[in-house]
């Protein structure tokens, strides 16, 4: 089942951590997602390690059980092996639409992608004052906030769709530990959502967060975490559809 053509059917999932021995694992989910969306989002850890051997298990399975456009952000552990670059090509050469501050339209709806960074939300935030590093630390979500807003620039679409890692928003992550909410996202991040005006936004990162919370504006923003999709959702495949008609988005699962 997917959308009229009055709506799109969009289906999100993030930190499906593939290793070496995930062949399979997932084929139901990404098989039901394929089956009753018009297109899968995958928001960023979609590898454990960010090595190119679980980037093709990862491939094979979507290959083999998806038939609908795939957009992707990669996430932080995709960065660990200092590999980004041939996950991503490796993602890419198998039709997969990787964003880096990017933006891609897909049947007349606009999707604007980055990985995020880290950096904690409002009065709380971290400032770029002090030391070097801590100053570096800043600049990094800081320039994804701007990637961020350079892709949604570009779309001309009515509707907008953000893909992240990182949490833009402190409600998502709530749930967590306190102590490392500061390390799960930036309020930085929501400053160009506010000003392209996007209609909804997913992120993962943060397993142990909250499914939902919303912009200032009262957009939607789903935390698509797999392992909280699980919990939240028992008895479900852990992927969250949404449907996008006209004017605001409704979850339907």
């Amino acid at each position: 089942m997917s959308g009229s053509k009055d709506t799109m059917r969009i289906a999100a999932v993030g930190d499906i951590h593939y290793n070496k021995t995930s062949h399979g694992a997932l084929v139901p989910m990404f098989a039901h997602a394929s089956q009753n969306a018009d297109v899968l989002l995958l928001c960023g850890d979609l590898t454990d390690y960010g090595t190119a051997d679980e980037t093709h298990v990862l491939v094979r399975d979507l290959t083999s059980s998806v038939r609908i456009p795939i957009i992707a952000v990669l996430g932080n552990h995709d960065f660990e092996s200092d590999r980004q670059d041939e996950v991503k090509e490796i993602l890419s050469s198998s039709g997969v639409k990787v964003l880096d501050g990017d933006s891609v339209e897909i049947d007349g709806v606009g999707f604007a992608g980055v990985k995020g960074f880290a950096g904690g939300f409002g009065r709380r935030a971290l400032g770029a004052w002090g030391e070097q590093s801590i100053k570096q630390f800043v600049h990094e979500a800081v320039q994804e906030s701007l990637k961020l807003e350079a892709a949604l620039a570009r779309l001309r679409t009515p509707q907008k769709v953000a893909v992240l890692h990182y949490s833009p928003i402190q409600a998502t992550v709530v749930g967590e530990p306190p102590e490392i909410i500061p390390f799960l996202g930036s309020s930085r991040l929501e400053e160009p959502l506010l000003r392209y005006r996007v209609n909804v936004v997913f992120h993962g990162h943060a397993h142990r967060g909250t499914a939902q919370g919303f912009l200032k504006d009262d957009v939607p923003v789903y935390n698509v975490a797999m392992a909280l999709l699980q919990h939240t959702f028992p008895g479900q495949h852990p992927v969250r559809i949404v449907e996008i008609p006209r004017d605001v988005p409704v979850p339907v699962d």
